[in-house]
């Protein structure tokens, strides 16, 4: 497993909130004949179903749609500032498009429940336990709607367990 070590979830020392809003996540499904990642800035982790959860927010235009969609696992995975432009690649170009492994220079890591990254400082390995596109009637704050989905293209929100935690 390379330079990391499983903690558990409980045990994941920086904030939830900096980590995802401020550093951003790679969240990758498929395997290792074929997968994809992207860029996120949206989720979050807490505790439903008693169940250590992560829960993120998929368009379903995005190419790792289609691999989250078909997989039963996915991975969060997280990394210091010096991966910021990396990120930017994830999260600007579409994997349908360009390698971006070859663009990025991340070298991925393949386990029986998926793929995450060599150079991440943090990963979660998640199970998908619910899924669901938002609702536009459902909003109860509809100032967000003109911001955020101009073109009515609302995510779906995955819930999953986090299944194992490994950091550096």
């Amino acid at each position: 497993m390379n330079e990391f070590k499983e903690i558990t979830p409980k045990e994941i020392a920086e904030s939830p909130l900096k980590l995802i809003g401020d550093d951003w996540m790679l969240v990758t499904a498929g395997d290792k004949e074929k997968f994809n990642t992207m860029t996120a800035s949206w989720g979050g982790v807490g505790v439903l179903w008693k169940k250590n959860v992560a829960f993120i927010f998929i368009r379903p235009q995005r190419y790792t749609f289609e691999f989250i969609e078909n997989g039963e696992y996915l991975t969060l995975s997280f990394f210091d500032e010096s991966y910021k432009k990396a990120l930017g690649i994830c999260g600007s170009k579409s994997g349908r498009d360009v390698d971006k492994m070859k663009e990025t220079g991340l070298t991925p890591v393949t386990t029986h429940e998926g793929v995450y990254f060599k150079e991440a400082k943090l990963v979660m390995v998640c199970k998908k336990m619910y899924a669901d596109f938002l609702n536009k009637d459902a909003f109860l704050d509809e100032t967000v709607i003109p911001e955020c989905y101009p073109g009515g293209d609302y995510h779906k929100m995955y819930v999953c367990s986090i299944e194992k935690v490994f950091v550096k």
